[in-house]
């Protein structure tokens, strides 16, 4: 695992207006949450912020783009403290819409190699730099770490761990416990998504929040098995699907 070097619980919310909203999750953990429509469904997309001793470091950007400036504005004002740095957990727009839009206000933008790939592929905006495999960073006195469970949402989602708070950001690859079923499944490996998200609870069986991509976050790790029951329902449906196909 790389190392990269920067020198640079209660549960409460409160709101910022009706497109952003926060909800504390540790003394220096804030979920950050914008909001789009999908399937004429109002959505909420969750990202993270970690308030640091050099600054704050900020998991997923908005979906809603009119809340990119809206977001620094808000982390200025009730932190006094400037984003050093993005990470997106996967290419999708609800994940990497404002890479460009925070590049261009000096904050490094970071994700692996294979989500700029597919956002250049897909003409989305893109980090500045990327990294290779599971990547451990230090911003100040914080310590977090990126990791690859395999393929599932999308062939190159990854998940962020901040081991003090015991805190999972699952973007997208995490459904929540109250959803139905695994959402959009345009770039979905289904066949490895169950081996996956089995994966990923073996690798972090002590975290005490895992924050899904969307809807309701609730303590505990109950959303990595209800995706993995999710991924394992929806991966013998296609096969039985399949088997009727073919007579």
């Amino acid at each position: 695992m790389k190392t990269l070097l920067f020198s640079l619980v209660c549960f409460c919310s409160f709101g910022i207006n009706a497109q952003l909203d926060f909800k504390k999750i540790s003394d220096s953990s804030y979920v950050f949450t914008t909001y789009q429509v999908y399937k004429e469904v109002r959505f909420s997309a969750h990202g993270l912020l970690k308030i640091t001793s050099a600054g704050v470091v900020m998991i997923d950007t908005p979906w809603d783009t009119t809340q990119f400036q809206p977001l620094l504005d808000s982390i200025d004002l009730r932190f006094h403290k400037k984003v050093l740095l993005v990470i997106s957990t996967h290419w999708h727009e609800d994940r990497s819409a404002g890479l460009d839009y925070y590049r261009k206000k000096g904050i490094a933008t970071y994700s692996t190699y294979a989500t700029r790939n597919l956002c250049r592929e897909n003409n989305f905006p893109q980090a500045q730099y990327t990294f290779e495999g599971d990547t451990t960073f230090r911003i100040g006195k914080t310590v977090f770490e990126t990791y690859y469970p395999g393929a599932g949402h999308t062939s190159d989602n990854i998940v962020v761990y901040f081991p003090t708070d015991k805190i999972l950001v699952g973007g997208c690859f995490i459904k929540a416990e109250e959803a139905e079923d695994l959402g959009n499944l345009s770039d979905a490996n289904i066949g490895m998504w169950p081996v996956a998200a089995k994966n990923l609870m073996k690798k972090y069986p002590k975290a005490k929040w895992v924050i899904p991509g969307h809807q309701k976050i609730v303590p505990g790790k109950g959303a990595i098995k209800h995706t993995y029951r999710l991924a394992r329902e929806t991966y013998k449906g296609r096969k039985q699907d399949k088997k009727k196909a073919k007579h």
